[in-house]
């Protein structure tokens, strides 16, 4: 199957890009890497009157710091993240995510802001931004308004963002000191969407947990905080019995979805199981970064 007909256009800057999105609104669609969008477009999946093409927009492509974060721009792709300094230094969770996603030929062109507003519920960076704290910045005429990634999701595949509205970039906080991380999932092949997975990462305050912060992703319509498996972890002594009880929690809390590739009941199943991977390797590794 083919695209239905569209009208090509390709900004070159971002006040253009806006412009265009102002006037055509919800008949036009944003194409940056076009990992999702091809496809989409081949199925007939997506319908649009004009496909509006701002991989032109050269001030879009940018890692760099910014306010004790770190600020990516929409059309940088997701292969920078595994050999960035800056990624490695303040957010070394993104580069874990990356060995987990897709592969290389989808890397060098999917976006990590274009994977983000995609809002695939088993997709890995979703997942990572909610348990960062990450924000995005959504420009139109009218201005631009910063939403954080948590509260981004609406439903399936259903964002906040308006039609007139461009993610310019996405700004992850840095990891605080000492913190430790874990990405972990299970997918039928490497490469292919997970069927479920958990992100952590945690903080120790002497002996206790000071900090916690779990996402998960595939176990629902969109990923989503572990907020009460947060609140059970803070303050707590790391343990294994602990780490049981809290995956009980988050298996018997994710509403995850039937389908061809698996069962709810499965899905359940899956997110016991990584989220006592997850807070053991995190554990591990802030253990590691308490004493170096």
């Amino acid at each position: 199957m083919k695209p239905v007909s569209f009208k090509y256009l390709k900004p070159t800057g971002l006040e253009e890009a806006t412009a265009i999105l102002a006037e055509y609104g919800a008949e036009a669609r944003i194409l940056a890497g076009g990992q999702s969008m091809m496809p989409m477009l081949n199925m007939r999946i997506a319908r649009p009157s004009v496909l509006v093409d701002i991989n032109e927009i050269v001030e879009l492509n940018y890692i760099r710091a910014s306010d004790g974060a770190v600020a990516i721009g929409a059309v940088t792709r997701q292969r920078r993240l595994g050999d960035d300094d800056l990624i490695a230094a303040q957010v070394p969770v993104l580069a874990t995510a990356l060995k987990c996603m897709s592969h290389p030929q989808i890397q060098n062109r999917g976006t990590i802001v274009g994977s983000i507003c995609h809002g695939d519920p088993a997709a890995e960076l979703p997942a990572v931004a909610i348990a960062l704290g990450a924000e995005v910045t959504a420009h139109s005429q009218a201005g631009a308004r910063t939403i954080p990634v948590a509260d981004l999701y609406r439903g399936y595949y259903r964002t906040t963002l308006e039609p007139n509205e461009l993610v310019s970039e996405v700004k992850f906080p840095a990891m605080p000191p000492g913190c430790g991380w874990s990405v972990v999932e299970i997918s039928r092949r490497h490469g292919d969407l997970a069927l479920a997975g958990v992100v952590t990462m945690i903080v120790l305050d002497g002996k206790e947990i000071g900090q916690a912060r779990l996402a998960c992703f595939g176990l629902g319509k969109a990923a989503h905080r572990l907020v009460e498996a947060e609140s059970m972890l803070t303050g707590q002594l790391a343990s294994g019995d602990l780490f049981q009880e809290v995956a009980s929690i988050v298996s018997s809390s994710v509403k995850p979805m039937d389908d061809s590739h698996a069962s709810a009941e499965y899905r359940r199943a899956l997110a016991a199981e990584l989220t006592q991977r997850s807070l053991s390797e995190a554990i591990e590794r802030a253990k590691q970064g308490a004493t170096s």
